[in-house]
């Protein structure tokens, strides 16, 4: 049977069961099936094209079809496809963890490879609480995390994720993790910076880390943007600080750049723009340029060596996963590395910076935009009923939702995460690509929010 729109929609809802996705919307919202992608476009079977303004959900950086990352793809393919890494070694593995080392924050040595960016998550919560626990002090094994932050939907990074769409339902399932205030900045007070407001906002954190550091084992915290929370956005002062009070009170410091990472926020990552070095970073996503799923946590060397023993001692590090530094993926992420790491990359992301600052400038007046914010090269603008008083619309009316409808009519794949309109496109959009995708949200948000 030649596969074609129709009969794949048909035979996809036999059988499968999407991601994040209310199975029973697909009786009247059709999917999309697609035959290829190439640079910025998702083409269907019907020859129609989508430009990808959110990489695939964030992980496709240099495009679909990259010839850079395919011919590192297929060079290894011939060579050696999978070998277990307990034991084994690989070329591409230890180029892998060479260059991540290389790029990563001072202070960053030892690179522990696997497979998404949960499993990075449960990887730094485990590698922090055994950490302690080697250090004769297994009493720290809790966690705080930063209200709105998302980490993962495993349990252990659900756990220390604060948004109630994912965890609700699994409550009963999770861990007790502590929760300080967002320093996002879109509810500042009138006349009240960015940086004046996550310094006001760290008081409560700090106040949790003296209150409970005898018990605390990490901080975790997406750097300057809290992705699927809303792509809210704030001060790297915030950061600083919590670097200053994570030393103070002996806790790790796990910067989730998951997301946030290899570019996004303007620079390499994220942490670079508060001067920081964590103890822990996870990172995924555009790693593999959004070819095959790999993850790494970065930490030093004084948490290596913590676990560095005798077998008998009990110090082992017991996590695994069955494809952890598969090679292919390896391949992937060493040539996605060399893209970002040649000399022109930086002043093409500051243009792409500048380029998507200059067509955002369209939501500035419109009376449903009560935000609009960028960090780097990612923008989102909130849809609120009145752009004055910032009233919400209700999330039941999915507003967002008529906005993914209206991108896929009008060619431009858009997912808003719920009334938060973002673009996160692969650093390969033009200019006028650019223009194009902002003007098609524009459209759709006049339509998602008339009355």
């Amino acid at each position: 049977m030649i596969p074609s729109n129709n009969n794949l929609q048909s035979r996809d809802l036999e059988v499968l069961w999407h991601p994040c996705t209310q199975m029973k919307d697909h009786e009247n919202l059709p999917l999309v099936p697609i035959r290829r992608g190439k640079g910025v476009w998702l083409e269907d079977y019907s020859g129609r094209r989508y430009l990808d303004a959110i990489s695939s959900w964030w992980v496709n950086l240099f495009g679909h079809s990259n010839f850079q990352i395919t011919q590192a793809i297929r060079r290894q393919l011939d060579r050696l496809q999978q070998v277990m890494l307990a034991g084994f070694t690989h070329e591409s593995a230890v180029q892998l963890a060479e260059r991540l080392v290389a790029m990563t924050p001072e202070g960053l040595c030892r690179c522990f490879l696997t497979d998404n960016g949960s499993s990075a998550v449960e990887v730094a919560l485990k590698m922090s609480h055994h950490y302690w626990r080697n250090q004769g002090r297994p009493g720290k094994f809790r966690y705080i995390c930063l209200e709105h932050g998302y980490h993962g939907e495993t349990l252990g990074a659900l756990a220390v994720s604060a948004v109630p769409l994912y965890r609700q339902a699994y409550t009963p399932l999770l861990m007790d993790a502590l929760v300080a205030p967002s320093p996002e900045g879109s509810t500042r007070e009138a006349g009240v910076t960015l940086e004046e407001h996550a310094r006001l906002k760290f008081v409560e954190m700090e106040a949790l880390l003296e209150r409970h550091a005898a018990e605390v084992c990490a901080v975790i915290v997406e750097p300057l943007v809290q992705g699927a929370g809303g792509m809210r956005m704030y001060h790297p002062v915030y950061l600083q600080l919590l670097r200053e009070a994570c030393q103070r009170y002996q806790v790790h410091l796990i910067a989730d750049e998951i997301a946030v990472g290899f570019g996004r926020t303007g620079t390499m990552f994220a942490c670079e723009q508060a001067g920081i070095s964590p103890d822990l970073m996870c990172l995924s996503k555009g790693l593999s340029g959004g070819y095959l799923p790999i993850a790494a946590v970065l930490t030093h060397e004084d948490m290596y060596q913590a676990f560095y023993d005798d077998y008998g001692k009990g110090t082992t590090f017991m996590h695994s996963h069955s494809y952890t530094g598969n090679s292919l993926a390896c391949s992937a992420a060493v040539a996605t590395l060399g893209l970002l790491q040649d000399h022109s990359f930086a002043g093409r992301l500051e243009q792409l910076e500048t380029r998507m600052a200059q067509a955002a400038e369209c939501f500035a007046d419109h009376p449903h935009a009560g935000e609009v914010r960028q960090t780097g090269v990612i923008v989102a603008v909130e849809m609120v009923r009145d752009a004055q008083t910032r009233e919400p619309y209700p999330v039941a009316e999915r507003r967002g939702l008529a906005v993914y409808r209206y991108g896929l009519e009008h060619g431009v794949l858009l997912r808003p995460l719920g009334n938060v309109l973002y673009f996160m496109p692969p650093y390969v959009i033009t200019p006028e690509q650019v223009g194009t995708m902002m003007e098609t949200a524009l459209r759709a948000l006049h339509v998602a929010t008339k009355e």
